[in-house]
């Protein structure tokens, strides 16, 4: 049996018997919480519904640990182990106010006391994960062209330990059982999915007998997978895409293509499958861009990255995403607000800087201001700013 077959056969199981255990609930008598009033005539009234409650999604790009990284973590660490998280404290206010933060997990980790490498095969110290939930963050992508660089125990390792501190991951796996369960996070007063996939993995083959480690772009399958975590309670799902050519602000033909029919997909009921495309990969910032009414992200550049050859490298914004509860009974959650927030990463030390804050503090500063100018009109290159999206800080 496929993998693909075996997938669809255990999610209209999960499905049949959570329908199931639905009905079987309303049959039984008692389930109430006493919390309704008694009306004149002695009946139970139903309390007043309280309106839904929405919430905030902030994702931001590659951590793509180089060795020049990791040496600033080692030195951070004072020589013993590594320590990231000066290197991401300025992420902290945004992540930690946001109800749902998304990060990009590009590299896969070592094993505890290393040996740990930056390109072209990564091994990052898994310190990682723990500066990463501390910052405030609640799940990862974690499915990359470099996913496999560490073969199937690099990404046991890496889901190992982000397993350890609380963070939840999308786009890789441990078994067929765990690529089958949708990651699903609570917000606001919605229930979010977070699915994740990547165009390859460098040419590294996926073992024959282990298809689930890593999950690669199918416009088919990503459908498949977003109804089914709609069938598995998510009031809105969100796709995390590692796409596109490394360096180009424009967004390549296929990133164009499958953002048209992604966004274009539909269940029978009308719902969008699909409610947020947030991309990565491109080593560069992106545009954003609003299509069949769903926002794009197609890619939002480096989160913290060694010196490159090209400045734009430590380029990146986070983007923010205000989501709003639908008006009816099953119908679509919304975006109201949509926002880019601009970042860099300053050398020497290594460290993130929130451009717009930065600017704040010392109006005028060349590097920042350039770097700023860059990444909107990067961003804005396909008419967001019409569609309403805006700079944030």
């Amino acid at each position: 049996m496929s993998h693909r077959l075996s997938r669809s056969l255990s999610r209209r199981r999960a499905a049949a018997a959570a329908l199931a255990a639905g009905v079987l609930l309303a049959a039984l008598p008692g389930c109430g919480d006493g919390s309704g009033s008694l009306s004149e005539t002695g009946k139970e009234r139903a309390p007043a519904a309280k309106p839904a409650k929405g919430f905030t999604l902030v994702a931001t790009g590659d951590l793509l640990v180089h060795d020049s990284v990791i040496r600033q973590a080692q030195a951070d660490a004072g020589g013993i182990g590594h320590d990231f998280a000066r290197m991401l404290a300025a992420a902290e206010p945004l992540v930690s106010g946001a109800d749902l933060a998304v990060c990009h997990m590009e590299t896969v980790y070592g094993a505890d006391g290393g040996p740990f490498t930056g390109y072209p095969t990564f091994k990052t110290p898994p310190d990682l994960a723990r500066a990463v939930a501390d910052v405030g963050y609640d799940t990862c992508s974690t499915a990359s062209n470099h996913t496999l660089d560490a073969g199937p125990e690099g990404v046991t390792r890496t889901l190992d330990a982000m397993d350890a501190v609380g963070l939840r991951h999308a786009g890789s796996a441990r078994s067929p059982e765990e690529s089958d369960t949708p990651a699903l996070l609570k917000a606001g007063d919605a229930t979010v999915a977070h699915l994740a996939y990547t165009y390859g993995t460098n040419g590294i083959p996926i073992p024959e007998d282990q298809p689930w480690l890593v999950n690669l772009i199918d416009p088919a399958l990503i459908v498949e997978d977003a109804r089914a975590a709609r069938a598995a309670g998510a009031d809105v799902v969100v796709v995390s895409m590692h796409w596109g050519t490394e360096w180009q602000e424009a967004p390549d033909e296929l990133q164009l293509s499958l953002a048209q029919e992604l966004t274009a997909s539909a269940g029978a009921d009308g719902r969008r499958d699909i409610d947020l495309i947030l991309g990565t990969h491109a080593h560069v910032p992106q545009a954003y861009e609003k299509v069949n009414g769903t926002w794009v992200v197609y890619g939002m550049g480096d989160q913290i990255a060694g010196v490159m050859n090209d400045p734009r490298g430590q380029y990146g914004t986070a983007a923010r995403f205000t989501f709003t509860p639908p008006a009816e009974p099953n119908g679509s959650w919304t975006v109201s607000t949509a926002e880019y927030i601009p970042h860099a990463v300053a050398n020497d030390p290594i460290t993130l800087v929130n451009l717009p804050r930065a600017l704040e503090a010392e109006p005028g500063h060349p590097e920042h201001t350039a770097a700023l100018e860059a990444i909107r009109a990067a961003v804005l290159s396909r008419g967001a700013e019409a569609d309403g999206l805006t700079m944030g800080s």
